[in-house]
């Protein structure tokens, strides 16, 4: 029995805590020094740039978060980016920075500020 008690205590050590959207806006936030303007993450989800290889978030993203999109060079699939339709979106911070990492990278040609981190994040996660 205490064998069992303490392979049941083991897990749920290893379960991993998955943070919710808000925390992560919270932390790009205080990353940013700045509270998060959704209006700005929605100009910036639209807008056009010229430094990387895509035109803008939305080239593969939809122009809706909600929606699923579908990458305009390989043709993969792409689920929604919204965490109302999409609960995998935003719950992992480490996930959250490779995207960022690899997504702005592809669209700026550089990294993404930690302002347009929040904007961005802001935008996405706010409820339609």
């Amino acid at each position: 029995m205490k064998f069992l008690a303490s392979i049941v205590l083991m897990a749920l050590s290893l379960t991993v805590h998955a943070d919710t959207p808000m925390q992560i806006l919270e932390r790009l936030q205080a990353e940013a020094g700045t509270v998060a303007s959704v209006e700005r993450g929605r100009q910036f989800y639209h807008g056009k740039f010229t430094g990387g290889r895509s035109d803008s978030c939305a080239s593969c993203h939809t122009q809706d978060p909600r929606a699923a999109g579908r990458h305009e060079r390989t043709n993969k699939a792409i689920e929604p980016l919204s965490p109302t339709v999409n609960r995998e979106r935003f719950s992992d911070p480490e996930k959250v920075e490779k995207w960022f990492k690899r997504n702005c990278n592809d669209v700026l040609g550089r990294a993404c500020s930690a302002r347009e981190k929040a904007d961005f994040t802001a935008y996405v996660i706010a409820p339609r």
